[in-house]
Parts: structure tokens; C-alpha cells; sequence
């Protein structure tokens, strides 16, 4: 599934000669924390966050005088003093793996989305990530439930519980098979629409399923 289709378009932007208080305003009232700095071709030069704004921030630690100044110097700075040059991006090709993958790899929270000429054309944060594998996954639909089975061993075993829940009119909308792990064996994990999660568990007995319930820790005093 292509980013393009969850990402915030047209984002705001800001050039480099932005003063730190328009920025740090433009934050505030879009009530996000990452803004692209586009030139005037709009394309991305640079990155510049709530927390660099936070770190460029003269400390009120400071006497009233050396704060006063400070402040001025604030006032006057250009975004361009404190943006991140080293950037990363996505493009309109980008999948929603390939935007987990970056964001967890660079630990950031959101990133611009450009097209060939480098100009910006999306926003994709974290959030933006989280909403679109609920709606992928199915998470929060009316009767929805996650079960998870053990592979019994045999072929075909997706299409064998596509089978049993079908002639049971149990409606399912994700089949996921996983490898197996170092400590847990191949497991299969399928994503139900039903209230009566107890006829989902008989029709996958019958077939030699075994449903995979959580370990309980014994409390420790």
C-alpha cells in the first residue's frame, strides 16, 4: 500500500529566511512538530522540529539582561541557523514498510514526501502510519478479533481455514502466515468479523487447528 494515499498533502512549508518565532507560531497553531524547508522552487532543503526550536531557545536560567539579548538574537535568527540538513524522504512509490522501516531506523516522527524534483508534496508522520495499518488491518471494525492458530504441519493451510470459515459463514478479512522463530513455531494469524468468537474456535478445532491462546505468569509475591 502506497503512502501517498494516507499522507497529509500539500503540508506546510517555510523558507530558510523564516524568522525561529514565525516557525515556532506555525507549529503551534497547526499543532504538529515537524516542518519542511522548501526554497523557491518548493523543493526540501532542509527539516526543522519542535525540539530544535525548544534547543534553540535561550535558557531562563540566564539573567534579565544576558536573557534579554538573547531573546533578540532569537527573534532575528533565520530557520536556517538551526534546521537539519541531513534528511530523509519518501516519494509518491514509497510503501507504508518502507516508511516503518526509515522511521524506526533514523528514530524520527515524521518525514516529507517529494517527487522527482525534490519539491514537497506530503507529509507522512508516525500517526499517519498508525491510522493506516488500522484501517488495513481491520483494527476497531464493528465485531472485529484477531485469532491466532498453530500451523498444524500440513499443506496448504491458508486456504484449508479460508475453506472452514467460509462453509461456516464466519466472515474473515486478513490471513497472515509468519515464520517460525527461534522459540515460537509457524503461526497463523486471521482477522475475523463475528461476535461469537466460540463458533470461530469450534470450526477451527474441527479442522485440526489450534487456537493460540496467552501464557497467564504466575504472580510472584
Amino acid at each position: 500500500m502506497f503512502i501517498t494515499r494516507h499522507m497529509t498533502r500539500n503540508p506546510v512549508t517555510v523558507s530558510p529566511e523564516t524568522t525561529l518565532p514565525a516557525v515556532r507560531e506555525i507549529l503551534q497553531k497547526g499543532k504538529f512538530r515537524h516542518l519542511p524547508v522548501v526554497n523557491e522552487k518548493k523543493q526540501l532543503v532542509g527539516m526543522v522540529t519542535d525540539r530544535d526550536l525548544r534547543s534553540a531557545s535561550p535558557s531562563s536560567v540566564l539573567s534579565q539582561e544576558r536573557l534579554k539579548a538573547c531573546l533578540a538574537d532569537f527573534d532575528r535568527t533565520p530557520v536556517s541557523a538551526i534546521m537539519s540538513h541531513a534528511l530523509f524522504s519518501l516519494t509518491p512509490m514509497s510503501t507504508l514498510d518502507d516508511a516503518l522501516i526509515l522511521l524506526d531506523r533514523e528514530k524520527i516522527g515524521a518525514l516529507p514526501v517529494v517527487d522527482q524534483e525534490e519539491r514537497v508534496i506530503g507529509m507522512f508522520s508516525m500517526r499517519d502510519l498508525m491510522a493506516a495499518y488500522r484501517r488495513l488491518f481491520g483494527l476497531g471494525e464493528r465485531g472485529s478479533a484477531m485469532i491466532v492458530v498453530e500451523h498444524d504441519g500440513k499443506r496448504k493451510p491458508l486456504s484449508r481455514i479460508a475453506k472452514v470459515l467460509e462453509e461456516h459463514n464466519i466472515r474473515f478479512t486478513r490471513l497472515i502466515r509468519t515464520e517460525a522463530e527461534k522459540e515460537a513455531p509457524e503461526r497463523i494469524y486471521l482477522r475475523v468479523n463475528t461476535y461469537n468468537i466460540s463458533a470461530v474456535h469450534h470450526a477451527l478445532a474441527e479442522a485440526g487447528f489450534a487456537v493460540v491462546l496467552p501464557e497467564i505468569p504466575e504472580f510472584v509475591e
